[in-house]
């Protein structure tokens, strides 16, 4: 306990701090050419076995990805992702000591429709990114986010998963593999150049991400967008799986931003290894154990290429978005404290969810991000009492005038109906609703105009997305027909409701 007299004139020890003249903690002779964290200096032939055990353990820890597999490779030209290539370029070379046995391929995303660039800069780009594709001899596509206005309604809707491996399947598959002699076949595509999209499509991009008011939900409703493209093109080319670029760095990050911006129930499958919140394709993250500390120095030590591309909160402030002000908090902590990230990250291979969005049912996943529906809970739960507090600030105030309250609490965006008049509402399905005989009319024309609340089809942190937007109208055809279709079995199912047999009555 400490004394009011008591002596403090001993010497102060500094902390040994290591060096590049430290020897190697591996190898105990060579030099160190790299500190990644205190105490762990490595010299430059031991990080780089170091770097290349990790992504082949992660991969061989999980058995996620089987022999013979197409793997899709999202690469958007950072740091991150053109390592994770150069890592599956070394794991498929011959002189590999584990060789990778899954046939991977190549896609970039375009988004400089999305951030204004001009179509020479998305030129050069794309030319650059090209090279460094072509050196790896792997199939490659360069497809531009304009692609997203036109993709079909299946996109935002779960495609039935494969059925569940046995335990020596994974052994299996490669005793077949290794007997083939690796024999597979790759795809081969045309690059699509971003110079071929019409300017009409990227205005329309453009005012899609522009009717979102704040840079939170422009960055949000830009990787939903993107997610959806990635799916689309690796269930269109015949890909089953597809390796993200994220790093520890980037989830700890995300993970902070995903609780601020209501996406807590999503944190195991925003930041897990394997997300399969789509059926047939899954995401994994093979990057997710190093640290953007790890991939600066392997890129800068070894060479590894990558290209500079601008996003949205590009020389943006720190207080821009919710999303730059997360990562310049969990950096500058970093810098303070260097086990911040790690022990975020850690945190966050706990988390679980009570209800997987991969057993989910498809009425009771998000409209936008494919999740499980987070808003269907109990009248006591934080959800509904912020629900009580929203309505009770939009009541109309003592003395206040309607054209005021209107103003300040505009009315909830709904888009117009597609259906036109006489048309049979389930003409998307394929049959007559029944209605339409003898000149009765369909159900819904019946109705009158059919509106469609977005709010109700989606979780709760893309309602905070979707409350941001100045119109939903601007959405692209395949979520609103898609909201549509779903509103319309809800109505459905309602007026059906009484004729129904419970769960528990099957059995009587």
């Amino acid at each position: 306990m400490c004394q009011v007299d008591e002596d403090y004139h001993e010497p102060l020890q500094r902390a040994e701090v290591p060096s590049v003249s430290k020897k190697c903690v591996k190898c105990k002779e060579g030099t160190a050419a790299v500190v990644i964290r205190a105490g762990d200096a490595f010299c430059r032939g031991c990080f780089k076995e170091y770097f290349i055990h990790k992504f082949r353990a992660v991969l061989g820890k999980h058995r996620v990805l089987y022999p013979g597999e197409k793997v899709l490779l999202a690469v958007s030209g950072g740091p991150s992702s053109c390592s994770m290539l150069s890592q599956v370029q070394e794991g498929l070379s011959q002189n590999a000591h584990k060789k990778l046995r899954f046939l991977p391929g190549i896609v970039f995303i375009d988004e400089g429709g999305a951030v204004g660039q001009s179509v020479e800069d998305r030129r050069r780009m794309a030319a650059e990114l090209q090279a460094v594709f072509k050196a790896t001899g792997f199939p490659f596509l360069v497809v531009p986010l304009e692609q997203v206005l036109d993709l079909p309604s299946s996109v935002v809707v779960a495609a039935p998963s494969p059925s569940e491996r046995a335990a020596g399947a994974y052994k299996v598959a490669v005793g077949h593999f290794i007997q083939s002699d690796g024999v597979g076949v790759t795809l081969k595509r045309e690059e699509t150049a971003p110079a071929d999209v019409q300017e009409s499509s990227t205005h329309l991009l453009q005012q899609l991400i522009g009717s979102a008011k704040t840079l939170t939900a422009r960055e949000d409703l830009l990787n939903t967008l993107r997610q959806h493209l990635l799916v689309h093109t690796a269930r269109t080319e015949g890909y089953s799986k597809v390796m993200l670029g994220d790093n520890c760095t980037r989830l700890a990050v995300k993970l902070l931003t995903s609780i601020s911006l209501g996406r807590g129930a999503q944190l195991a499958q925003d930041t897990g290894f394997s997300d399969s919140r789509y059926g047939d394709i899954i995401l994994v993250r093979p990057m997710r154990d190093y640290s953007a500390k790890e991939i600066a120095y392997y890129n800068r030590m070894f060479g590894v290429p990558s290209v500079f591309i601008p996003s949205l909160d590009t020389k943006t402030a720190d207080k821009s978005s919710i999303q730059r002000l997360t990562e310049s908090f969990v950096t500058r902590l970093q810098a303070d404290f260097p086990s911040t990230v790690s022990t975020i990250y850690r945190t966050s291979e706990k988390l679980q969810t009570c209800k997987s969005s991969s057993t989910a049912d498809h009425c009771d996943r998000c409209l936008l991000c494919m999740c499980a529906l987070d808003t269907a809970v109990e009248n006591a739960s934080a959800f509904q009492a912020t629900l009580i507090s929203e309505q009770l600030s939009q009541t109309k105030a003592p003395g206040a005038t309607s054209a005021a309250v209107l103003r300040q609490n505009p009315a909830p965006l709904e888009p117009e109906s597609t259906a036109a008049t006489g048309q049979c509402c389930s003409s998307g399905g394929g049959e007559d609703c029944g209605k339409a005989v003898g000149g009765v009319g369909c159900c819904s024309s019946a109705k009158g105009p059919e509106s469609t609340d977005l709010r109700s089809l989606v979780c709760y942190g893309c309602q905070l997305t979707i409350r941001d937007m100045s119109s939903v109208e601007r959405l692209p055809h395949y979520i609103l027909s898609e909201a549509q279709r779903r509103q319309r079995r809800s109505q459905m199912r309602e007026e059906i409701g009484e004729f129904l047999l419970d769960e528990g009555d099957e059995g009587d």
